[in-house]
This record gives structure tokens, sequence and C-alpha cells, in this order.
């Protein structure tokens, strides 16, 4: 059996996360049992949500236990099969982990799924058409409920989720806003996605000069926010939105490091008649297949056209991580290791 290489969970952040807080380790793949398949990764998914689990308080799912090999989704290939289901060669997604390979106990629900890469880069189903483009349908679609020529806002337009959002947005005839970090973001949002227009949050030194700027681009106020941000953005959004309007509360990367994210206007939830709502994606198996279809669509015929960054092999994940959480991608962060 192959050697694999891991990125474990070390020791959980003080504040703000390092590499420190991470190792690199090596071990030998176990023989197969019966119903399990042997997946080589291709590509490793880094999301916001991991920073989360590395904290040992409460939150919306378990901690990432500690000497245990990161959570992650990867797309892959099967090597080896010991499942009627699978043969080597097949194309699969699942969440192996921060790892170069996985055994995976294929009769499980949902613990692979085949893809299908005729149409769709392999990468992109850890991406636009795989758990954050399908964020961005479900808060869109399920919370949002936007309706042709309502105006829909969403932070880190850039990102794997946002970016989706506003493709979706734009498909049933909403006006799509985006709130993005830097000119290079911005232009991306209005000339590769279609974007009615996209704010530089980072030309804003507060608040109020952000929601000036949300005034111009929204002139009929803001129906639907979907929210990846929290702190700042949120306050400046806050004071756009329109009566009854809806929020998507995705993530709140702002943060993410354990400090509390004060909101400014809470009483204009009230004001508005707004209906706020959480949620967490893998609690909405129900909606994948609509969304994926769409998606797989959309990204198939060049109206969704993903931007990914990329760092090269398994040891570079905790860099790049920590550069996911300052910004410092563009769209899909992903670790190639083949």
């Amino acid at each position: 059996m192959p050697a694999n290489r891991q990125v474990l969970l070390d020791n959980r952040p003080k504040g703000e996360a390092t590499v420190d807080n991470f190792k690199l380790v090596s071990s030998q793949t176990p023989p197969l049992q019966d119903g399990q398949v042997l997946v080589r990764h291709h590509y490793l998914s880094l999301d916001p949500y991991m920073r989360g689990r590395m904290n040992e308080g409460r939150s919306y799912a378990q901690p990432q236990p500690l000497g245990e090999v990161m959570i992650g989704g990867t797309v892959g290939e099967v090597v080896e099969s010991r499942h009627p289901k699978y043969q080597p060669g097949d194309q699969v997604q699942g969440m192996g982990g921060w790892q170069e390979y996985s055994v995976v106990d294929a009769g499980q629900p949902g613990a692979l799924r085949k893809l299908d890469t005729t149409r769709v880069p392999l990468s992109h189903h850890l991406g636009a058409v795989g758990m954050p483009g399908v964020t961005g349908w479900y808060g869109l679609v399920k919370i949002i409920e936007p309706r042709a020529g309502q105006t829909i806002a969403v932070s880190a337009a850039s990102g794997a989720v946002g970016s989706a959002v506003g493709v979706l947005a734009k498909a049933r005839g909403c006006r799509a806003v985006g709130i993005a970090g830097g000119p290079d973001k911005c232009r991306y949002v209005t000339e590769d996605l279609g974007f009615d227009a996209c704010i530089d949050y980072k030309q804003h030194a507060d608040a109020a000069s952000l929601s000036r700027a949300l005034r111009q681009a929204c002139p009929d106020g803001i129906d639907g926010y979907f929210e990846n941000v929290g702190g700042m953005v949120m306050d400046a959004v806050m004071l756009r939105m329109n009566a009854f309007s809806r929020i998507a509360l995705c993530g709140m990367i702002s943060g993410y490091d354990g400090r509390p994210i004060p909101m400014s206007y809470p009483q204009l939830m009230l004001t508005n008649r707004m209906r706020v709502e959480g949620f967490i994606v893998s609690e909405h198996m129900e909606v994948w297949p609509d969304a994926l279809k769409e998606l797989g669509e959309l990204v198939g015929s060049g109206r969704l056209r993903p931007r990914e960054t990329v760092a090269q092999g398994l040891e570079s994940a905790p860099e790049a991580f920590l550069g996911l959480l300052r910004g410092r991608n563009f769209g899909k962060q992903l670790v190639k290791l083949v």
C-alpha cells in the first residue's frame, strides 16, 4: 500500500491561527476491507469553516480532534476498490481530509460521489459545482427567495460562494451587487461574472463610508443580502436594507479568530421587519441534486466562470489556509496534490 502524507491538527490556536498549529506526518494506508475503496486525492479544498473547527468551543460542528487529519473536501481518483459500485479510474468527490490518500467506506450514504468531468473540470467540483456553490444556491434560493427586479447584495463576492450567488441572482432577473477587497477582485466580479456593480470595501474606513457607496450602487435599496463577512461590512449593508428584506447568514469571517463581532444596528431588523436566517448547507442535502444541476449548467455554458488560487503540494496547505483567512486568495482556494 502507498505511503500517505497527512496534515494533523497538532494544537489549538490561541487567537490567530498559525502554521505551528499543524503537523505534517507520513503513514501507510491500511489494506482495504470489503466495501472500501482507496482514493488518491488530486485536489484538497480549503474553506473558512475549518477555522471554527480548530477551536474547542461550541460551534455548529464538532471540534476537529487533536492529533487527527484535518477535515476537508477532496476530489480524486479511485485507485483500488472492494466495492461493486466503484472501479479504479472513477473520479470521485468526498471528505478525504488534508492527506494524499483516503480509505473510504463507500457504502455509507454521502461518503463518495462519482463525478462527470466532461463539461466541468475536476477542481470545480470543490468550488462552483460543489459545496461552496450549493451553499450560495441554498442561501439565495431558499432564504432570500429572490424575485425578478429585486436587488441582491453579497459580501466576499469574488469568492467561491459569493460568485455563485451573484450569477444565480442574475439568472433570476435580479440586480446583483458585490462587495469585495481590491480592484482586481471587483473587476472580476463585474466583468467576468456579470454583476451590475462591485464595491471595494478596502476603499472605505468605516461603515458610514461604505454605506454611502452602497446607496449609489443600490438606488432602490437592498432586498436580499448574502452575508459571508460580518462586522463593518454587515453594518454598512444593514443601513441600506429595504422593508421585508431577507439576509442569509452564511459566514462571519471577520470574527473567525475568536473575537466578538459587534453589530451596530440590530434595531433595523425590527424596523424593516427583516428575515435573518443562518444555515449550514450540509443540513440540507435534499437540495443538492437541483443545485448541482443548475450550477453545472452555468459553469458548462460559461456563464459562471470560477476563479481558483491553487497551492502546490500538501506541505503548502497550512500557509495557503492562513492566506485564505486573510483574504490573500482570489476565488476558490485549493491545494493540488498530484
